[in-house]
């Protein structure tokens, strides 16, 4: 196993001292998606929100400060990213404002229509299930929630070595807007603009909405994707 296999393996589940040194990386390289990943929110001040794989907590932090009436949830694979996120935002979790846990992205321990909103920055890559992934989003979401998903554009990815495929799924646009609508957002509700962030970085910002009345065309007509033009 190359050290480059190892990082990558870390990103995806930051564990012991090498996961501690991870959560510190990904708070300096992931300060340009958080922002516009955050700022991509379209939020009342008392909105309830569910961040999916929050690291050590800067998104977080930042829907604190953004959110003054809000409650922000969070769920990761990491203890280590538990740990330092709990410890970024103590005064919110003491206060009750911010409420993270352990768990699994396939199967959300949340109810129905719970959130306004979810927000997964840099994490689905690392979905086994991304369409399922997704539809647990839908699930959880509330009629005309949100979620906001943001991605490294896969050309952009392909340059970094930690980023192989036995660790890495990769996204360009296409491929993020059929997982979407896989997980059954509606091809009107969806949006995905790409940003560039600097050194040759082209970041995938998608927003999608919850429709307040969902019609199952995917299940029931597995030529759907074809149709919209889109190949899985």
């Amino acid at each position: 196993m190359t050290i480059w296999h190892r990082f990558g393996r870390q990103l995806r589940e930051p564990s012991g001292w090498a996961g501690r040194l991870t959560g510190h990386f990904m708070r300096l390289v992931n300060r340009a998606p958080n922002r516009l990943a955050v700022a991509a929110l379209d939020l009342t001040p008392d909105a309830h929100v569910l961040e999916l794989g929050f690291g050590p907590g800067e998104a977080i932090a930042a829907l604190v400060d953004r959110l003054p009436d809000g409650v922000i949830e969070g769920i990761d694979r990491s203890a280590a990213m538990l740990a330092q996120a709990s410890l970024r935002n103590r005064a919110a979790v003491q206060a009750g404002r911010v409420r993270l846990r352990l768990g699994d992205f396939a199967s959300l321990p949340y109810a129905d229509a719970s959130f306004d909103a979810v927000l997964a920055i840099n994490i689905a890559y690392f979905w086994t299930d991304a369409s399922a992934a997704v539809r647990e989003i839908r699930r959880v979401l509330k009629p005309d929630g949100q979620l906001v998903l943001y991605a490294t554009d896969a050309r952009s990815m392909r340059r970094w070595k930690f980023a192989g495929p036995q660790t890495h799924r990769l996204f360009d646009l296409n491929a993020l807007r059929v997982v979407l609508l896989a997980g059954g957002f509606r091809p009107d509700n969806i949006t995905i603009s790409k940003r560039r962030l600097g050194a040759n970085i082209v970041g995938l910002v998608a927003r999608a909405r919850n429709a307040t009345t969902f019609v199952r065309q995917i299940a029931d007509r597995p030529g759907t994707l074809t149709e919209w033009g889109l190949h899985g």
